[in-house]
């Protein structure tokens, strides 16, 4: 199983800053660790192109992005502060997903070990989201020629509203959000099923609602590849989760994912996603069982 990485491009964050970068290391050192995953399953992705973020973005903000010319208002926005290893960063991140789809489409399962950048706009990105991984790949994929109809399933505790908004109309993209219902962004866009879940939620009642919406976005989407989110954020103990799952819950979403992947013989591409985990190891543990899990089920 390929895994791409991107903590070695460090982000550097003013003092107190909230967004747990370093989850991104202590992940990848801890599958290293694991004795799952060899150092040659691990590759450094190429940044994705402006033709390749272009698909999913207007070239007016990615030149913005690329030239530092972004205003405050909109650094704000995003949640970081601009620098050149901002972009680098957020280059790679796309470029790592799209990495992924194309070795999963080849071996039936890959990872990209950060990714999930779901609240990216077609002209703006916000929520510590650049530029919209997901989309950038699925677009790449079809531009390619290498997948034709794509399933993204957005399992990240906060709606992937930017994912709906760059995909939306595009019949050959299917989004699927299934996130806290007073989560951020507190005003949703419209997925192609969205399915919203009550402060607190437990693992059942979660888990039921999943084998709804799987079975649903399947069925409508006959997907040749999906691109998975899974977000840690859906936790109980996650700082901006307010859901109720516990770890093993989490570890069944998973492989209820990966079981319906198998069972439709289509390949997976995965994204980390959201993870704020009161103790970071916790959001490292999520991460790590979700990419363990889907080696085991591919083999």
């Amino acid at each position: 199983m390929r895994l791409f990485y991107t903590d070695v491009f460090v982000l550097p964050l003013p003092p107190g800053h909230r967004f747990p970068m370093e989850k991104y290391s202590r992940l990848r050192h801890s599958l290293l660790a694991s004795g799952e995953f060899r150092p040659d399953d691990f590759h450094l992705p190429p940044a994705a192109s402006d033709e390749e973020l272009g698909r999913a973005h207007d070239l007016a903000y990615i030149r913005a992005v690329a030239d530092g010319r972004l205003e405050k208002s909109a650094e704000k926005q995003i949640g970081f502060p601009w620098s050149a290893a901002m972009v680098e960063r957020s280059r790679r991140s796309a470029g790592a997903t799209i990495a992924a789809c194309r070795a999963a489409l080849k071996d039936g399962v890959a990872a990209n070990l950060a990714g999930g950048t779901h609240h990216a706009f077609r002209d703006r990105g916000e929520g510590f989201c650049v530029f919209n991984d997901a989309a950038v790949a699925a677009r790449a994929m079809q531009a390619e020629g290498r997948a034709g109809r794509l399933l993204i399933v957005d399992c990240d505790v906060h709606q992937g509203n930017g994912t709906a908004s760059i995909l939306r109309g595009d019949d050959s993209v299917f989004t699927f959000s299934m996130h806290g219902a007073r989560n951020f962004p507190f005003a949703k866009e419209a997925s192609d099923l969205d399915i919203e879940l009550p402060d607190g939620c437990p693992d059942e009642a979660y888990l039921q609602q999943l084998d709804h919406g799987l079975a649903t976005a399947f069925d409508l989407a006959r997907p040749d590849l999906v691109i998975y989110l899974a977000g840690a954020d859906p936790y109980r103990d996650d700082r901006l989760g307010r859901l109720g799952l516990s770890m093993d819950g989490l570890a069944e979403r998973d492989r209820r994912v990966f079981a319906r992947c198998r069972q439709q013989g289509v390949a997976a591409a995965i994204a980390m996603a959201g993870g704020y985990a009161r103790q970071i190891d916790d959001t490292v543990s999520i991460h790590r069982n979700t990419i363990c899990l889907a080696r085991r089920t591919w083999g």
